[in-house]
């Protein structure tokens, strides 16, 4: 619960400056990059993060990757800062948090479309359309086969599950059977 509360304090952060300078989808791009490349690649997470190596050496990897790839003045010093306060171990969880502001922000939200088999394109569309009049917001919709699912859909939006499987709806029937035959 810690770590969340610190990946959050710190994607706030960020985002503060973000929105003060005007670049928070710059930011989105660079921390993301950097997040996902010590998410995938375990010999420079442990580089930057195990701690039987020195730090100077461990510092001297993250000055060279940020030099590699080229970040703004901002990202490299949010990275340092970072790692100065012990909290680059935690920069996948504050990537996470940040992408969720900046959408916010944006007014973006992020839905999850899983399906029993492949939607057309103009099916999936219609129901981004659907989905966005009922958020008010622009709906980025990642979709999903899963041939688990017997028909229909299941939608996630953040914490809300919006249900249309088939084996929901034969769950649901079988529940009122069950509370009728014991009326």
């Amino acid at each position: 619960m810690k770590n969340l509360a610190i990946a959050r304090r710190y994607a706030k952060a960020l985002l503060l400056i973000g929105k003060e300078d005007g670049q928070t989808e710059l930011y989105r791009e660079e921390l993301g990059k950097f997040a996902g490349l010590i998410k995938s690649n375990d010999a420079l997470e442990r580089a930057i993060n195990n701690p039987l190596y020195d730090v100077e050496s461990r510092k001297k990897v993250l000055q060279i990757m940020s030099e590699a790839l080229e970040y703004s003045r901002v990202m490299n010093s949010f990275l340092n800062l970072l790692f100065s306060k012990g909290r680059i171990k935690f920069i996948v969880s504050i990537n996470e948090f940040f992408q969720k502001l900046a959408d916010e922000l944006k007014g973006v939200v992020r839905a999850k479309l899983v399906s029993a088999e492949a939607l057309s394109p103009e099916a999936t569309e219609k129901i981004r359309e659907a989905l966005s009049k009922r958020t008010n917001k622009e709906v980025i919709l990642e979709v999903e086969q899963d041939q688990n699912l017997i028909g229909g859909i299941v939608t996630k939006i953040g914490d809300l599950v919006l249900d249309g499987s088939i084996k929901t709806q034969l769950l649901n029937m079988r529940e009122s059977l069950k509370r009728g035959e014991s009326v």
